[in-house]
């Protein structure tokens, strides 16, 4: 084959085209390893639901109401990395027209949509656009899942050609929701989080405004498929963001989260849905920077038999060349440091090989519970 042609495996087919023409099995390099189909680890009934914070009693001034939210965020926080975020602020019909443009973009023409493909020139990679996730090798298991990627913030690392045309208020509402979010959701937890782990309240507020720390939008669509639980709609995996917003679908489920348990290899539960609430996580930046307080969920989107499900994810992350490792007040003779140092560029280098092979970049990272205990 010619150097200038990519081996065809790298590019697999657009998964929503592909789904219309399935009526049984999906094709093979869909199926999933038996131990790791949905069916195999089916969720199990949850122990305790994740909490819902009210964003709008967490940023009041300090008071009971205050106090007790703080402490309903650290048990989401500690139990689950993670929590269904209520008084938000952003009204009901302002998230169901996101979930709308999203569908409708996802609706389009296939030749409308491939205007914005994340493959330069029809065959080499790029994080950013319509297509799907990259392809590593010829035996790699492939998601039942499309995706649209976008850098929202800052406006210099914005590519405006990669922005949808159609819908035709696309464009306007992202800018309106990307910085809601991250005023309204984003601004308030991460003053949260400081201030339970007893640090500066605009600790990692300030360190999102520094250089180019950047927020990345990624609207998913999960096509129906008729085995489900032959499929994943996105593997497991851990999100490598400082924190990550959520909204999800408020008429299909498909979202579950792995919760530890004694034996070490964690159960599956499935998110529930709750009406204008998002989810938010802590992702492996956070779990890195408060030396394991707090651990970013693991977490994996399964197909639906019946119906499509569309998401919206928001990713914010720090500067690229932004080193970041377990903050110095958080490391004592009690808690040893249990994460090496890392860059966000490099950091998500990893995660991306790692996450195309089902593995968590976090394992990359971490210091063994030996090593860390000869550094006392």
């Amino acid at each position: 084959m010619a150097e200038d042609q990519p081996q065809p495996w790298k590019i697999p087919p657009i998964v929503q085209e592909l789904a219309g023409g399935v009526q049984d099995e999906p094709p093979s390099r869909y199926v999933v390893r038996e131990q790791d189909r949905p069916a195999a680890a089916a969720a199990a009934a949850m122990p305790e639901p994740i909490p819902i914070v009210d964003l709008s009693r967490l940023s009041a001034a300090a008071g009971a109401a205050a106090a007790a939210e703080l402490a309903k965020l650290r048990s989401a926080l500690q139990d689950w990395g993670l929590f269904l975020a209520v008084g938000h602020g952003m009204e009901p019909e302002f998230l169901a027209k996101m979930m709308q443009l999203t569908r409708g973009f996802f609706n389009l023409p296939l030749e409308e949509k491939q205007k914005y493909s994340n493959l330069v020139n029809g065959k080499d990679f790029r994080l950013e656009g319509y297509g799907n996730d990259i392809v590593l090798s010829e035996d790699q298991t492939l998601d039942w899942c499309d995706r649209l990627y976008l850098i929202v913030e800052p406006e210099s690392r914005v590519v405006p050609g990669l922005w949808p045309a159609r819908p035709d208020a696309f464009s306007g509402a992202l800018r309106e929701y990307t910085a809601r979010c991250r005023r309204d959701i984003a601004g308030v937890v991460l003053a949260a989080l400081a201030t339970l782990l007893g640090l500066r309240e605009d600790r990692f507020a300030g360190m999102m405004g520094d250089g180019d720390a950047m927020t990345h939008a990624r609207f998913n669509y999960y096509p129906r498929c008729p085995r489900p639980e032959l499929v994943v709609g996105l593997k497991s995996h851990s999100d490598a963001s400082v924190i990550t917003v959520l909204l999800v679908d408020d008429a299909v489920g498909g979202l579950q989260v792995q919760k530890p348990n004694a034996a070490g290899d964690g159960v599956w539960y499935d998110v529930p849905i709750v009406p204008n609430a998002l989810l938010v996580n802590v992702g492996d930046v956070i779990e890195i920077m408060s030396n394991g307080i707090f651990k970013s969920p693991v977490h994996r989107a399964v197909a639906n038999a019946e119906s499509d499900r569309v998401s919206l994810a928001m990713f914010y992350t720090l500067d690229p060349e932004e080193e970041f490792e377990p903050l110095p007040e958080l490391v004592d003779e009690k808690r040893p440091r249990r994460y090496g140092k890392t860059t966000t560029k490099d950091y998500l280098a990893v995660l991306f090989e790692r996450f195309a092979r089902g593995a968590r970049a976090m394992d990359t990272v971490k210091i063994p519970a030996a090593e860390s205990d000869s550094e006392r």
